[in-house]
């Protein structure tokens, strides 16, 4: 009957206006920038494209497709974020189990739980930490896009919740019939797993494909930066150079127009992808924070 009371009604209508609002803004940026990508380069310089294409035409992504440093950069995010996904899911994976468990059976857990808690909260700052990808020779390589980032504490932790609300009569049913600990946590721990996994695995692929500062640090050449560096540079120097057209196909097309293209394709990956997997959040983060 609280569904029916006015001061309920009175809240959901605040509510549904204020994430009707919240979507909106969300959304609307990337329709206009979808629109100006379609646009021919007089409306699009001229500002007069809103939410619809004006002149509609597909010159921007036929020259942002067949540009080279575009799609080398595409490539490079495309194995980084395979591979730093793939990388960060099983290191969290393995160092939330032991840390999941009880003191009386990994006696060292609180001091490496408070280790874990103090790098994720203090750390040495930009300069020390570019010094030590210096020292150990990552500079300039792919894997300086991927090791540095590859333990999430931060993910580490929401795993270590989930597992905890995994019933321990599993884990002892498993260790009676002897199954040994790998057993146990990729045999038992893993297929329950999946909602915990999925949803880690949505919020390590957004890091490793919108991250773009390191790529700039950590990289010697525009041909090894990822496609999240590769689209700051040439939005931020506006440099029409980066797509190696000649001076009568530049005048054919606008800035504006393949900027847009750009930021549309680099965001497509994750739109694509957001959906199938949104599915898994509440289930993989909420039964985590869920205490017997």
């Amino acid at each position: 009957m609280y569904h029916k009371t006015k001061s309920y009604r009175i809240f959901a209508m605040f509510n549904y206006t204020g994430l009707f609002i919240i979507s909106l803004l969300c959304v609307l940026p990337l329709v206009h920038v979808l629109a100006v990508s379609f646009s021919a380069k007089s409306a699009a310089d001229a500002n007069i494209v809103s939410l619809w294409p004006v002149d509609f035409t597909l010159e921007a992504y036929k020259k942002t497709m067949n540009n080279p440093a575009f799609i080398l950069s595409l490539w490079v995010s495309i194995k980084r974020t395979v591979i730093g996904t793939g990388l960060t899911l099983l290191l969290a994976f393995l160092a939330a189990y032991p840390l999941s468990r009880e003191n009386n059976r990994f006696k060292g857990r609180n001091v490496y739980s408070w280790l874990f808690v103090f790098a994720m909260v203090f750390n040495g700052g930009l300069v020390p930490f570019y010094i030590m990808i210096q020292k150990v020779g990552l500079m300039g390589s792919f894997w300086a896009l991927v090791l540095p980032g590859a333990v999430n504490i931060y993910l580490t932790i929401l795993m270590m919740n989930f597992f905890r609300g995994i019933p321990k009569e599993l884990e002892e049913a498993a260790l009676i019939d002897g199954a040994g600990h790998f057993k146990t946590l990729f045999s038992i721990f893993l297929p329950v797993s999946k909602p915990a996994i999925a949803t880690l695995g949505l919020f390590s692929i957004v890091f490793h494909w919108n991250s773009w500062f390191d790529g700039l640090l950590y990289t010697n050449a525009p041909g090894q930066y990822p496609l999240a560096t590769f689209l700051q540079t040439v939005i931020i120097q506006r440099d029409m150079s980066s797509l190696s057209l000649d001076p009568v196909t530049m005048d054919l097309i606008s800035q504006k127009t393949v900027n847009s293209a750009q930021i549309f394709i680099g965001a497509l990956p994750v739109l694509i992808i957001y959906p199938f997997m949104q599915k898994y959040f509440v289930k993989g983060l909420v039964v985590g924070s869920v205490k017997e």
